[in-house]
């Protein structure tokens, strides 16, 4: 077994030992899910035949307990599982998500038990300050001396709001410049225990926002084009899409193209290659968009102004423009040189 969970291990089993009663060392380990998956109060309170009220009012006592132990040093094996705990947080930015802090004192990815156990220490250990999970946080340990649940969550609070008045995805160093942390890692670490933000690519926005957090293969589309700004075959959409850091990302090319078809944010701009309507690309034919530039036109356009203007908003051949210019259905030359609509 490595080093740093034998330490937890062994202070996670000191700390059990430290409940006299069974019943209420077994309701600690169902409410932390030490063992198998966390229970709620009702679930257990049915199962030991007390009401969902008793369960908390146990639960609280024994933690209580627990805290006066470890601050009369009762729990030897704590101070050393503490140690492990604050040098990773450290090197984090001071406080971090469950999931995140678990996996790199464990040097692996983590079990649901094993986050418990180390969240479960958080929790009386007087070094340590955990911050429960709930509709706007993950669940998160940081040190102590950093700040209370109270004064964490105000931090996380802040970054959202800063994100939410800048109405668009900031980087680090974007909120660097507006926060007061002494390095953008440490925004990082208290962005992360947000579940109203999401990141991608360097950048931190609402997760509401597709822009960082895209849902779907339309999104998943729309962020791989903004972040290329500039039109894409629809097979380059597909390899970057497999190659991303997108959590589904097994998509088929069909379905790609299809999506590219249905969506108003993407126009198509030559023969399979599409670009985003934000760029000021219009749709319809090349015939359409010659007509459109005429029409906005004050008077006949040459034809080299006309092709300019064509190849601004369409990604096609000159030849294309030239052959679609030749309609006389549609336009006429008056001059040598010069056309305007028929």
């Amino acid at each position: 077994m490595d080093q740093n969970a034998k330490i937890l291990k062994n202070a996670i089993s000191s700390s059990l030992k430290m409940i006299e009663q069974d019943r209420e060392r077994e309701i600690i380990s169902r409410r932390f899910g030490l063992k198998n998956r966390k229970e709620t109060l009702e679930q257990i309170g049915e199962s030991l035949s007390i009401t969902r009220e008793r369960v908390r009012q146990l639960e609280k006592a024994v933690l209580i307990h627990l805290q006066i132990c470890a601050e009369e040093g009762q729990i030897p094996e704590l101070g050393a599982a503490e140690k492990i705990l604050i040098r990773n947080l450290t090197e984090m930015g001071r406080v971090a998500r469950l999931s995140d802090i678990a996996d790199k004192v464990y040097g692996r990815e983590t079990t649901n038990s094993e986050r418990a156990g180390i969240y479960f220490i958080a929790t009386f250990a007087k070094s340590l300050t955990a911050i429960e999970e709930n509709d706007r946080y993950y669940a998160a340990i940081g040190i102590a001396d950093y700040g209370d649940v109270v004064e964490i969550r105000e931090r996380v609070d802040k970054i959202v709001e800063v994100i939410r008045k800048h109405k668009k995805p900031m980087s680090l160093d974007d909120l660097d410049n507006v926060l007061n942390y002494e390095h953008p890692d440490h925004i990082r670490a208290i962005a992360s225990i947000s579940k109203m933000l999401a990141t991608l690519n360097g950048v931190w926005g609402l997760a509401k926002w597709p822009s960082v957090n895209p849902k779907n293969i339309r999104d998943k589309i729309f962020v791989i084009l903004d972040a290329k700004k500039e039109p894409m075959h629809f097979m380059d959409i597909a390899n970057e899409i497999k190659e991303s850091n997108f959590r589904r990302k097994n998509v088929t090319v069909q379905a790609i193209h299809n999506e590219l078809i249905k969506d108003e944010r993407f126009i198509l701009v030559g023969r399979g290659i599409y670009a985003l309507s934000t760029w000021g690309y219009k749709k319809g034919t090349i015939s359409d968009i010659i007509k459109s530039i005429l029409e906005k036109s004050s008077g006949p356009l040459t034809r080299e102004e006309i092709v300019k203007q064509v190849l601004r908003v369409r990604k096609v051949k000159e030849t294309t423009i030239l052959l679609n210019l030749q309609n006389k259905k549609l336009f006429k030359k008056v001059e040598r040189n010069l056309y305007t609509l028929a």
